[in-house]
């Protein structure tokens, strides 16, 4: 380089940065220059900080840029940087306090400075009233924590920055506290911080007396905080999906139509389509809620917190559903919560389905049934009234079948047999959710419906299971797996069928002769067999009381022979269940039960159920048995679904002319029905030469290899046309005779 150029570089920090990363040495007293020049403008600009220091700014960044090249001469600068900031952060101009910590950033990338030091400089800088500047310190803090457990846990960090962050949600500052919790909520949700001490620490933050911050940890808890990059990130992929799957349609359309190759492309498609449904989030932080230490001291203090709380009802509503969560996850007795909800009971208050929806995830087997049955009569009075609308009768009654699912001892015989009479309501929605709850404890407890109600009797769907009440509290011990009988029952049928085939395919030859010799036997005892009753039964029969002087037998209608038939039958019953318990504990003690193997009993057990149930046989069959086995198949969820209480049918009567203006509406941009025409990838395009022909005239392509290759008409065959047009005009026939009309 030339000295004119190189007089120049002291003024072109970009064109020396670019020279010193190529080559550092070369270019030593330049940065040496540079770093007095800092030094000095960095002691007048702490005489007053609070001034701009553009001269400070520029030479910083530079020397954040190149100081990896120099370490040995930038050893304090980080530190230096990082003393201003904790000094005098909320004094200095928000451009240079922003700089800084860019410097700070980008020297921390480079690994020039430990992650512990600049972390808890910038939870101080927090506090710092720029938004700005805690947007990028948030994004930065969730990324350097992230990046340091990316290989391993790092505990010994992420031990003093979870006992700071515990420290900064005492903090005075709330903008501090709620941002330390959305960094906690955030690595939580990306898997970092999923271990029980930072679950506990935002446990700590549900007692806030800053707002912001006690909602942003209910929200974690309840699992309504959405992350909104997560979104964005779906939207583009969903972009990139749709155009590799354009693509494949596009190269299916021009090459070669052939089955192997359409098999391909839908095999390709739905690959793509399964690819984009395993990279949907899963709800992330559900399972925070088993991570909680003392799950019934934390919904105590929150109970006691919801009782003196001035808050507004949104942030009530969600303490109540997260105590209600707790409560019913981990089984906790917290008597004083369903007084407190009765209270709210009410078909006019706001959000009380999702209230209702509560005080079924409140219920569980554990609770004594005196707690619950004043929630049950509340709901029963001021829902399951004529004087409500259908739609509000059908949620009280959904809301109590959801209750007594949890807790089916709550509910008295008295007020079941009165609910229960709503099924023969005129109103869909009510007759629906009354029959719902009659279905619920026909599987409970029978007894506590009357006798036309109570259908069928239920058997168990497999053995280790039981059809009807408990006591309170009750619990059964099994000693083997529910179900593992059928297993053994699948091995034994595959057994069979294995000897069968085998039998059949060495001694086929055996068994026609077999056939043909029982085949001649059986035709000579038809012959011999022709009377109605054969001489032995006649000679059994004789001396009998049930025999006439002329021979008839009279048959037996009394009840003794139905009961002791009853009684052959239960016999049978009892030694098949032993049987079968048997099974049971022998494949539970010689066999690992894999998912494969439960999920087989599952289905057996719903297949036994169906064929067992009051709809085999009758009309329906095949709708109740998919609605059983879909119903069977949905794993048994810890949460109560708030669709199963606002299930409301609701269908409008239609006349005919709002129907008929329904089925114009339909008919509004359909195609008709024929056969679809192949749509133009770019409308915009020009057309095939085989759509021009058909818009030019004929005599453009009447002398085209075309027109005159096809096969047309001969001489004799118009000549033929002809008279029978000329024949069809005068009212003719061929044959020359008039027609008759």
């Amino acid at each position: 380089m030339s000295n004119r150029n190189r007089n120049n570089l002291p003024n072109n920090l970009a064109q020396l940065q670019n020279l010193i990363k190529r080559d550092p040495e070369s270019y030593r007293e330049e940065f040496l220059q540079q770093w007095k020049h800092f030094q000095s403008n960095l002691e007048i600009f702490k005489l007053d900080p609070t001034r701009e220091a553009e001269a400070v700014e520029d030479v910083m960044k530079f020397i954040a840029q190149v100081g990896n090249c120099y370490e040995s001469i930038i050893e304090g600068f980080p530190e230096t940087l990082m003393d201003i900031l904790s000094q005098h952060y909320s004094v200095m101009n928000p451009n240079l306090r922003m700089s800084m910590c860019k410097s700070l950033i980008l020297m921390r990338n480079k690994n020039l400075i430990s992650p512990l030091k600049l972390l808890e400089l910038f939870f101080k800088l927090l506090k710092a009233k720029d938004k700005l500047l805690r947007k990028t310190l948030y994004n930065h803090i969730v990324t350097d924590i992230k990046n340091v457990n990316q290989k391993s846990k790092n505990n010994k960090i992420n031990t003093v920055l979870q006992n700071y962050m515990f420290s900064m949600l005492k903090d005075s500052s709330p903008i501090a506290a709620k941002i330390s919790m959305d960094i906690m909520v955030e690595l939580y949700r990306k898997n970092i911080w999923n271990d029980t001490k930072t679950v506990n620490v935002i446990v700590t933050g549900c007692y806030s007396k800053i707002t912001k911050v006690m909602v942003t940890a209910l929200k974690f808890f309840l699992g309504t905080d959405a992350p909104e990059e997560v979104k964005a990130d779906s939207d583009s992929e969903s972009e990139d999906d749709n155009e590799k799957a354009k693509k494949l349609i596009i190269a299916g359309q021009v090459s070669k139509k052939t089955g192997k190759k359409k098999r391909k492309m839908e095999k390709a498609l739905s690959m793509l389509r399964k690819a984009k449904k395993k990279q949907k989030p899963v709800s992330f932080n559900f399972s925070a809620i088993h991570l909680i230490n003392d799950p019934q001291g934390f919904a105590e203090k929150l109970f006691k917190q919801l009782e003196s709380s001035t808050e507004r009802f949104e942030v009530k509503l969600m303490m109540i559903n997260l105590i209600g969560r707790l409560v019913g996850i981990h089984e906790l007795i917290l008597l004083n919560f369903y007084p407190f909800l009765q209270r709210f009971l009410q078909p006019h208050q706001r959000e009380v389905t999702k209230l209702l929806m509560t005080s079924a995830q409140a219920t569980h087997d554990l609770v004594p049934p005196d707690a619950i049955e004043p929630v049950l009569r509340t709901i029963a009075n001021n829902f399951v009234s004529e004087k409500n609308s259908t739609e509000v009768m059908a949620v009280g009654l959904n809301a109590i079948r959801e209750i007594c699912a949890r807790n089916s001892l709550a509910m008295s015989a008295e007020l079941l047999q009165d609910l229960v009479e709503y099924k023969t309501t005129k109103s869909k929605t009510v007759m629906m959710a009354a029959r719902s709850l009659i279905q619920l404890y026909r599987n409970f407890d029978s007894t506590l419906l009357r006798k036309k109600d109570r259908g069928k009797p239920q058997e168990p769907s497999m053995i280790g299971e039981e059809v009807g009440s408990k006591q309170f509290g009750a619990k059964t011990a099994l000693t083997f797996v529910p179900g593992a009988d059928l297993l053994d029952n699948e091995t034994e049928t595959k057994e069979k069928t294995k000897k069968k085939k085998k039998e059949v395919s060495e001694d086929g030859e055996k068994d026609k002769d077999s056939e043909n010799e029982s085949e001649s036997g059986s035709e000579a005892e038809d012959e011999d067999n022709e009377d109605w009753e054969t001489d032995e039964e006649e000679d059994e029969d004789v001396g009998s009381d049930g025999e006439d002087s002329d021979g008839w037998i009279n048959v037996s209608h009394s009840e003794d022979d139905m009961e002791e038939e009853d009684e052959e039958d239960d016999e049978d019953t009892q030694q098949e269940k032993e049987d079968a318990r048997a099974k049971a504990e022998q494949v539970s003690q010689t066999k690992f039960l894999t998912d494969d193997d439960f999920k087989k009993i599952q289905q057996k057990a719903i297949s036994q159920q169906i064929e067992s149930g009051p709809s085999a046989g009758k009309r329906g069959k095949k709708r109740k048995q998919t609605t059983a086995a879909s119903g069977q198949e949905k794993e048994k969820s810890e949460l109560v679904d708030l669709a199963s209480i606002e299930n409301v049918v609701k269908k409008m009567k239609h006349d005919k002319e709002s129907r008929l203006a329904t089925v114009l509406a339909g008919r509004e941009g359909r195609e008709k029905f024929s056969k679809p025409k192949q749509k133009r990838q770019n409308e915009h395009a020009s057309t095939t030469n085989k759509e021009k022909i058909k818009s030019k005239p004929f005599m453009m392509i009447s002398h085209s290899q075309r027109s005159r290759g096809k096969g047309k008409k001969s001489f004799r065959d118009k000549q033929i046309a002809l008279r029978d047009s000329m024949l069809k005009k005068d009212g003719k026939t061929k044959s020359g005779k008039k027609r008759k009309h």
